[in-house]
């Protein structure tokens, strides 16, 4: 992909991938500003999920409130890069296949293999980093958080900068665009937040803050805001699973810090027959709430944190 483009101006490329059945061209936008000076290349992403919409209106705030207007470096801009998932609100592509689980790639594999060959081979190239935009799976509402591995230097100043409520610590998952730009020598943080097709303002405030800190810590801005609150790092994270079948009441507050034996749900029947208090296991913050009522045995209910001794 050719970004060589007039300076301090918004480019738009609509970049041909896909074809429907009846033979209509799916195209996926790609944005892109540079400025003047010299800097870093800033990667802006959406949609990788397309049932993830909060990720999809930061972006388009950025866009609106030209937040890519920026005094040095370049941007580039994909609000939505799984389109056939966003117009059928949909975590995949219609082969079934996860994009973020068929990295790299291949330009002759399944659907979600040639995007991911498009990603790696036209766009990771021209960047140095890069925020991912994402939101919970299914009925999973994630507390605002940024996964990194902070082992690495770079990636963990990038976490600190972005400064979101949660940090955490995450390893590489294995066919996922985080990996395979970091092979590439790329640090890609992910934001988590919110609940899938359902829009949260918190969450998409949280994220637009943290982008700008992360401009700010690359020398792209001069002014960011202050975050809101220190943010907590999460050394490793677990999920408590249902005891039992039956219906499920989350009590503890998404975000919020519990000691060992806090009632952090209640299973019961349909029948009113039995009730089981979920109790935590261990000290932990609350990273995720599932919002499914309905639970069987083994069924993640919360997914807990704990910091670093």
């Amino acid at each position: 992909m050719d970004f060589d483009l007039k300076k301090e101006k918004l480019h738009r490329q609509n970049i041909p991938t896909a074809r429907l059945p009846s033979g209509t061209v799916i195209e996926i936008p790609i944005f892109s500003y540079e400025s003047k000076k010299d800097g870093p290349t800033l990667l802006l992403m959406a949609g990788m999920h397309g049932d993830e919409i909060n990720g999809v209106e930061i972006m388009r705030r950025i866009i609106t409130k030209k937040l890519y207007e920026v005094k040095a470096g370049r941007v580039i801009l994909i609000p939505v890069f799984n389109v056939f998932g966003f117009i059928n609100f949909s975590r995949e592509v219609p082969d079934g296949k996860d994009v973020n689980r068929s990295f790299p790639g291949n330009k002759n594999g399944s659907l979600a293999s040639q995007f991911a060959y498009f990603m790696m081979d036209e766009v990771v190239p021209h960047i140095d980093y890069g925020i991912d935009f994402h939101t919970g799976g299914k009925l999973i509402n994630n507390y605002p958080q940024v996964r990194a591995m902070l082992d690495d230097d770079k990636n963990k100043a990038l976490a600190t900068a972005f400064a979101a409520p949660l940090i955490i610590n995450s390893p590489f998952r294995d066919k996922s665009l985080r990996k395979e730009a970091g092979k590439q020598g790329k640090s890609i943080l992910v934001y988590e937040a919110g609940e899938s097709l359902k829009l949260r303002k918190p969450a998409i405030d949280e994220g637009l803050n943290g982008m700008k800190r992360v401009m700010k810590h690359l020398g792209m801005i001069e002014v960011a805001p202050q975050p809101t609150k220190v943010p907590v790092i999460i050394s490793k994270s677990t999920w408590s699973r249902a005891s039992r079948a039956g219906l499920h009441y989350a009590q503890a507050r998404n975000g919020s810090f519990l000691k060992k034996g806090d009632i952090m749900g209640v299973i019961s029947d349909p029948y009113g027959e039995y009730e089981r208090k979920v109790k935590a296991s261990h000290d932990c913050y609350i990273l995720s709430v599932n919002n499914n009522p309905v639970v069987n045995r083994g069924d993640a209910l919360f997914h807990t944190g704990v910091v670093a001794e």
